[in-house]
């Protein structure tokens, strides 16, 4: 598998944060969009139809990659969309989740994340969706790793 360079999106406290300052939706839609475009795109090697997401309206890859740290496994992860929202929306899932243990993903609520930041009420069903989709498949992932742990 490739490896999975990291990248310049901010962590999720630093995003809450800066939703927060932000008072109109049309600033923060600019704001998902730039997140979006602080990704490094996936290369076309990983661009795969293993590493594509089911349920998305929008094209939408993630890449993941394990590691383990006292015995438990650590995911990272990588994403891209053809959609500029969507892969603000794959930055915002990324840093929630990227880098924590298998456990740790599985514990969290990134659609509760979803929710606080305002983004189901200011978006289109087919991408509130989506974003579960994206959800589902990072647990899949998750729940493997854990399977998979020696």
């Amino acid at each position: 598998m490739d490896s999975l360079p990291s990248t310049d999106i901010p962590t999720i406290d630093d995003i809450i944060d800066n939703f927060s300052l932000l008072d109109e939706w049309d600033d923060r839609y600019r704001y998902v969009i730039e997140l979006g475009r602080s990704m490094n795109p996936l290369s076309e090697g990983q661009r795969t139809e293993a590493n594509k997401v089911q349920g998305c309206a929008s094209q939408v890859w993630l890449a993941t990659m394990a590691s383990f740290e006292n015995n438990q496994p650590v995911l990272a992860f990588r994403g891209d969309s053809d959609a500029h929202i969507v892969r603000g929306l794959v930055a915002i899932l990324l840093s929630a989740v990227s880098g924590k243990q298998a456990s740790e993903i599985l514990a969290a609520d990134p659609i509760a994340l979803f929710d606080r930041l305002g983004l189901r009420e200011h978006l289109t069903p087919q991408r509130s969706n989506g974003f579960r989709s994206m959800v589902e498949r990072i647990r899949t992932d998750a729940r493997k790793a854990l399977a998979n742990n020696p």
